[in-house]
C-alpha cells in the first residue's frame, strides 16, 4: 500500500468574475476556495530539494489561473473546471475536495457556495 498525504488550503480569498446577476457581470466579487487534495508519496522527500515533493505553491497558481482568467457565469461550472485541471495537471493528486463559496451573496448567511468531490 502506498502512504498518503493530504494537501490543503483553507479560504484562499479570490477576487473573481463569476455570477450571473446584473451587479455581478459589472464588478468582481470575493470567492473562498477550500481544497483538499488527497496525493500518493512521491517517495522519501529530500530536504533540500522542493522537487521531491508536489509543490503546493503550484497547486494554488493553478487555482487562481483557473478561478481569474474569465468571467464564468455559474459557481458549479468553475468547480468542475479547478477539479478538473486539478487532478489533470498533477499526477501525485488522487481525491479532489473543493469548496467554493460567496460571502457576499446573502445578507442573512455568511456564505454560500458548492463542494465538489472527485477520483481518479
Amino acid at each position: 500500500m502506498t502512504p498518503t498525504q493530504k494537501i490543503f488550503f483553507n479560504r484562499l480569498r479570490l477576487d473573481a468574475r463569476i455570477g450571473i446577476l446584473e451587479h455581478e457581470l459589472r464588478a468582481t466579487q470575493i470567492i473562498y476556495i477550500d481544497v483538499e487534495l488527497d496525493i500518493d508519496e512521491m517517495g522519501e522527500p529530500d530536504d533540500l530539494d522542493i522537487s521531491t515533493v508536489l509543490d503546493y505553491r503550484k497547486i494554488r497558481e493553478t487555482i487562481i489561473e483557473e478561478a481569474t482568467r474569465q468571467h464564468i457565469h455559474l459557481v458549479e461550472v468553475l468547480g468542475r473546471q479547478i477539479t478538473r485541471r486539478l487532478l489533470n495537471d498533477f499526477a501525485e493528486v488522487k481525491h479532489v475536495k473543493l469548496r467554493i463559496s460567496k460571502p457576499a451573496a446573502f445578507s442573512d448567511c455568511d456564505a454560500v457556495g458548492l463542494e465538489f468531490s472527485a477520483s481518479r
